[in-house]
């Protein structure tokens, strides 16, 4: 099992910028990857970032690639995703997740088991 939390959510104004934290725990020396996802407002939810444990390979979702970048500690096992020049349709509830299944497109939630709580994200204008 891992257990995943985040931090780091809250208010934000527009065209500033944002750090988001997770921290895994429990067997993390197995893990394949970990990714952010977020869901707004009567959306579904959405891939953000990922990257792979193994050799920080990383992954970005369209709507973000070039304002958000997602870097890791494997040290400390956590995942970091800093939110440059941040747009109101960024807001969102953004979950931390952590997966095991080696191989498995680390742009799917369907590839990840383990799921943080989430932390908000507000940007105002």
């Amino acid at each position: 099992q891992v257990q995943v939390v985040e931090s780091g959510g809250g208010q934000v104004q527009a065209g500033n910028s944002l750090r988001l934290t997770c921290t895994a725990s429990g067997s993390t020396s197995t893990m394949y990857g970990m990714g952010w996802f977020r869901q707004g407002p009567a959306k579904e939810r959405e891939f953000v970032a990922a990257v792979r444990w193994t050799d920080g390979y990383s992954y970005y979702g369209d709507s973000v690639q070039g304002r958000f970048s997602i870097s890791r500690d494997a040290a400390k096992n956590a995942v970091y995703l800093h939110m440059y020049t941040v747009k109101s349709e960024d807001t969102a509830v953004y979950y931390c997740a952590a997966t095991r299944k080696w191989f498995k497109s680390l742009v799917s939630s369907n590839s990840y088991a383990y799921w943080g709580q989430g932390t908000q994200v507000t940007v105002s204008s």
